[in-house]
């Protein structure tokens, strides 16, 4: 989901609310939010997760390509922690999902080996492993 189908989703709840209003209304939230964020404040919302600051001490890094040793600055970065409510919704429809789509359990082929997702086989995303 984008940014727009978030707005396109408040609008379409919201009929008495215009696109635009909806689109102000999804943009101060997210304002808010990154505002908390830059001063360091946690956000935390019931049933849906936290989101907090983590703090990365300076370090040193070595270039991959090169093998030279690059000093990394200190950094602030932001942190999901998902919710339980969301985890346990999210895990029951994965579920629901996986044993209607597979008699297998262990999502196994076969031979036994578990299947790699198409996004992460070589070639096209079309193009099956037996044709390979």
């Amino acid at each position: 989901m984008t940014k727009r189908d978030l707005i396109e989703e408040v609008a379409e709840r919201y009929p008495r609310f215009s696109r635009r209003e909806a689109e102000v209304m999804v943009n101060a939230v997210f304002d808010s939010m990154t505002d908390a964020l830059v001063k360091g404040e946690r956000i935390e919302i019931r049933g849906f997760g936290s989101f907090i600051i983590k703090h990365r001490p300076a370090r040193e890094g070595r270039n991959p390509r090169t093998g030279t040793v690059v000093s990394v600055a200190a950094k602030r970065v932001p942190l999901f922690k998902v919710g339980k409510e969301l985890r346990l919704r999210v895990d029951s429809q994965i579920d629901q999902t996986d044993s209607a789509d597979s008699a297998d359990p262990d999502g196994a082929n076969m031979d036994g080996q578990a299947e790699t997702p198409a996004r992460f086989r070589r070639g096209t995303s079309t193009e099956s492993a037996e044709e390979r």
